[in-house]
């Protein structure tokens, strides 16, 4: 699992690194008019506000469970990257793919792309910075993973959610150089707007894959299979169990999972030893899941078991 520092020390970088490079493009695009311009000062000045969105829920998810929240708040993390992931949708891809059809239907050539490739040459600089912090956060807990494989299993929007933005806008940033170079060279204006299309249509599925990693996580989803399977062994290899149900769990927040267990006992321990037992199946499981903070053991006895008739 990835430190909360490194998490959110790559947001820090993202939020500073969007906000300048928005700012730079809103610049550029008054004084050339350019319509791919204008969608990545958009694209940039919403994932600004994102970042704020999840630093936001990274310290609401931090805050200890109280009376009204037995569990903690870990959730609303979960709850703010969808907020992030629907203004990438509405904002983002939205006002680029509207911002590109205007262009397309009274289109206006670019005179002269020197701002553009100026303020495009340091957003990708700053951009890859961003990235790269990103990407490091990421490959925290990684291993030999392949990334599209971490990508699915990561259950940590602070890390997905900006490394996908970040990795958005290289490519979008990528895109809009291309429609303004050709757009110049062959002195097309529609290709401008055509980049700017393409730049929503980016941010679109970027919106879909993030809505579609945070509603499963809202809703409620469990640890992968092989973790399942390494939990069963943990409580099978204790003495005396005689039956296990099916581990059931639930992420409640990147780092906060509850585990609930259906144990059945021999009938030959007695209450006190049926108690260390679960106290030592507990620390076990810890000790490999750390975490797995909240560990329900429903204890059975053969002996509870009703005789046949």
């Amino acid at each position: 699992m990835s430190s909360p520092n490194s998490s959110k020390f790559a947001i820090y970088g993202a939020i500073a690194a969007n906000v300048a490079i928005a700012i730079s493009k809103f610049v550029a695009a008054y004084f050339t008019g350019s319509s791919a311009m204008l969608s990545e000062g958009i694209h940039s000045l919403v994932d600004s506000g994102n970042g704020i969105l999840i630093l936001y829920g990274v310290h609401q998810a931090g805050k200890p469970a109280d009376a009204r929240h037995p569990f903690g708040r870990s959730k609303e993390l979960y709850f703010w990257a969808l907020i992030v992931a629907i203004l990438v949708f509405s904002v983002g891809g939205g006002m680029s793919f509207y911002e590109g059809i205007e262009h397309l239907k009274h289109p206006a050539p670019i005179t002269d792309p020197t701002w553009n490739y100026v303020v495009l040459g340091l957003s990708l600089v700053f951009e890859g910075i961003s990235c790269f912090l990103a990407f490091k956060a990421f490959n925290a807990d990684r291993g030999d993973t392949g990334f599209w494989e971490t990508l699915r299993r990561s259950k940590d929007p602070s890390v997905f959610a900006i490394l996908l933005e970040d990795l958005a806008a290289l490519l979008g940033l990528t895109i809009a150089l291309l429609g303004v170079y050709f757009g110049h060279l062959l002195n097309n204006p529609y290709l401008d707007g055509s980049a700017s299309i393409a730049i929503g249509l980016l941010l679109v599925c970027v919106a879909l894959f993030l809505i579609y990693k945070t509603k499963r996580l809202l809703v409620g989803t469990g640890v992968d299979d092989e973790t399942i399977d390494d939990i069963e062994k943990i409580v099978k290899s204790q003495p005396n169990i005689e039956q296990l149900g099916p581990p059931l769990t639930s992420y409640l927040g990147p780092a906060d999972v509850i585990l609930a267990l259906d144990v059945e006992f021999s009938s030959k321990l007695s209450a006190n030893e049926i108690e260390l037992a679960i106290d030592k199946i507990q620390d076990d499981i810890r000790a490999k899941y750390p975490e797995m903070k909240r560990i329900f053991v429903e204890a059975k006895s053969l002996s509870s078991r009703p005789t046949a008739a």
